[in-house]
């Protein structure tokens, strides 16, 4: 017996079988781009075939140049690369695990000038304009995917996945918005689905009946003039009947306007559409999006919503989910918080993917625990992520460790996090280091600030004190209406209806949301999609009705000094949303202001150099959100004592809070002891 009966099944495929039905769904790590990254690619999957996942599909690989990410992105077009491939596949094959290498041609969304689309255009969210494919052209990349579906399978694939999704070449193709076509490839929704049906069908006669195929279908676009869901079934059928071994869910063009895979949309929150679409089709089909724990997976499946689940990111925080599951220890497994700071963002950066709970993902050999042959007694001094991170790591390699914390309870800057709404799933990540604890026998001082008498014993110490919040030099700052940002998410302290939050970096915009939203539970799906103005996927084309979102409890403006766009050194596939957020709940936006003064009319300002048009914002309440500064005079005193002491995190670096190096810094420091 076991709790995710339905989760841990065998899928027949006929020709061939899933170990169970938990797809490792893809993502493009950059390691797929040089061929002389195939041994990291392959220690990167490999340890998630031995953690249990059934079925992997890699990043995207073009049939043909065109269709590239990017000059140099990665291609599967010649023989000459079967060998780097084989290196992986077989790494994958040791570990019993099935792997499908994803076709992805770009499109529009090419980065270079050598794009093309279904017409010539240019998409948002690149600089380049893509020019039209003619219909020799379209042919030739039907062929292109055909050969490359075949080199595939000569590279020991199991089978394919051809992405027509997220707005890449196919979607643009098969949607009104991007297809304006009045040949044989556009002009009706059965011309404009004809690409897709060719290439799957292509696909099947080059590489014979036992190969997976898989096709990643655009359930709900998200954009303007996207398909209707007549269009989305119509597609799906004629898919199959091409010769598609298995559908999965797409959710979404990445220039829609609606998020769809960041921490503040519900979990699960697209897994209807998916059901919706199963009753259509004979082939087993997969939900998406938002799947990050057992339970939830298992949910899917019982409900008949899906035959799988598909997880991207969620294996990159934890190689080991599937195998938790099976075994029963879901409270051990390192829950993707959806953050997008380490993946997608570095990808967007032409970084390394990586995760910001897990730095060890894609730098599996370059970044190792390996049990120590000298153990030593550790002491870390605060449990915030970084503190966390040096002391169940440096406790897995077997060294002694104690961790000492002055609040009463672990976590840190990520404890006020888990309290702002939309990153409640930072609570898991606390959840995770509590049993992580527990498990590596790290013993925990709980309300006790460490004083250098109780450390110099130790072999070694490390400080993770983390941060205070700054006070800014504005006379009146002392006023009782003014308030720090732990003190108002943390401590709860009182807000009024009208108030000003000064600073609008991360905890600023963090902030804003919280003060406009009205507490208690989480957003619900429904709730969250009238926000958003998501509808029924059969009730508009492209599933877009108009948002309505709550109104804020509160008056609130947001202000900064500097006179750039606010928001914009935030994340670049997360600073969107929480732009689109604060601008629905109608928060007022200030840059380039000058904080004069504070008293009881309010907050004094002026703006620019020349501290032009004074004013007064009227306001019950300030908040301060206006930078950080290091807690480190323990780690002087250690160091004057000469004790070998290590300093990390927030109490290193205070600019702006950054808990993906914090991570990184007390994993690295613990495979370094």
């Amino acid at each position: 017996m076991t709790a995710y009966p339905h989760l841990l099944q065998p899928l027949d495929l006929g020709f061939t079988a899933l170990r169970n039905r938990v797809v490792m769904g893809s993502m493009h790590t950059g390691l797929e781009d040089r061929g002389s990254n195939a041994d990291r690619l392959a220690a990167f999957y490999a340890e998630r075939a031995r953690g249990g996942v059934g079925l992997i599909v890699t990043g995207g690989y073009s049939p043909n140049l065109s269709g590239s990410l990017y000059p140099g992105a990665s291609v599967l077009v010649s023989r000459w690369q079967v060998g780097q491939h084989r290196t992986v596949t077989d790494a994958v094959h040791a570990e019993d695990a099935k792997i499908a290498l994803q076709l992805l041609h770009a499109g529009r969304y090419s980065y270079h000038p050598l794009s093309v689309s279904a017409s010539a255009g240019k998409s948002p969210i690149t600089p380049f304009r893509a020019r039209a494919l003619t219909g020799r052209g379209v042919r030739a990349t039907v062929t292109a995917y055909a050969r490359s579906a075949g080199l595939a399978r000569e590279a020991g694939y199991d089978g394919v996945e051809i992405m027509g999704s997220e707005g890449y070449l196919i979607n643009q193709f098969l949607a009104p918005r991007t297809n304006r076509r009045t040949d044989a490839w556009g002009g009706s929704p059965e011309k404009r689905r004809q690409l897709a049906v060719e290439i799957v069908r292509a696909a099947r006669e080059e590489v014979g009946p036992d190969f997976i195929i898989i096709y990643r279908l655009s359930m709900l676009d998200l954009v303007p003039d996207g398909q209707t869901w007549a269009e989305i079934v119509a597609l799906a059928r004629e898919v199959e009947a091409a010769g598609a071994t298995i559908i999965s869910t797409g959710i979404g063009w990445h220039e829609a306007r609606v998020p769809t895979i960041v921490t503040s949309v519900p979990r699960g929150a697209f897994t209807q559409v998916t059901g919706q679409l199963r009753p259509e089709v004979t082939i087993p089909v997969v939900a998406s999006n938002r799947i990050s724990m057992p339970e939830l997976a298992e949910d899917v499946l019982a409900r008949g919503h899906a035959d799988l689940v598909s997880m991207a990111r969620p294996f990159l925080a934890d190689a080991d989910w599937v195998r938790k599951a099976a075994e029963e220890r879901a409270d051990e497994i390192n829950t993707c918080i959806a953050c997008n700071q380490a993946c997608l963002d570095h990808t967007f950066a032409r970084k390394t993917a990586s995760c910001l709970v897990n730095p060890r993902a894609g730098h599996e050999t370059l970044l190792v625990l390996a049990p120590t042959r000298a153990a030593k007694s550790v002491a870390v001094v605060g449990a915030g992520p970084a503190g966390l991170a040096a002391a169940v790591s440096a406790a897995e390699r077997g060294h002694r460790v104690e961790l000492f914390e002055a609040a009463q309870d672990i976590g840190g800057q990520f404890a006020i996090a888990m309290r702002i709404p939309g990153k409640e799933d930072f609570a898991e990540t606390i959840r995770y280091y509590r049993r992580r604890l527990e498990l590596e026998g790290v013993k925990v001082h709980l309300g006790r600030r460490a004083a250098v008498e109780d450390l110099v014993d130790f072999d070694e110490v490390v400080v993770a004190t983390g941060v205070e919040p700054r006070i800014p030099d504005i006379p009146g700052v002392d006023h009782p209406s003014v308030l720090t940002y732990a003190q108002v998410v943390l401590e709860g302290a009182a807000v009024g209806e009208r108030v000003a939050v000064l600073g609008a970096g991360g905890i600023g915009v963090d902030v804003s949301e919280f003060l406009t939203h009205s507490g208690g539970s989480p957003m619900g799906v429904e709730e969250w999609m009238a926000e958003w103005g998501v509808g029924s996927p059969d009730g508009t084309r492209g599933g877009l009705v108009p948002a309505e979102p709550a109104p804020s409890p509160r008056e609130v403006h947001l202000l900064q000094r500097k006179t750039s766009r606010i928001g914009k050194g935030l994340g670049k596939t997360t600073g969107w949303v929480h732009r689109a957020a604060l601008k629905a709940k109608g928060v007022h936006q200030h840059p380039g202001v000058n904080y004069e003064r504070i008293d009881d009319a309010g907050l004094h300002v002026s703006f620019g150099q020349e501290r032009a048009n004074p004013t007064v914002i009227e306001v019950d309440t300030i908040v301060l959100c206006t930078g950080q500064e290091s807690v480190n005079t323990l780690g002087v005193e250690l160091a004057a004592r000469g004790r070998s002491v290590h300093v990390i995190g927030g109490a290193d670096v205070a600019a702006e809070l950054d808990a993906k190096r914090a991570i990184r810094q007390g994993t690295e420091l613990a495979a370094s002891l």
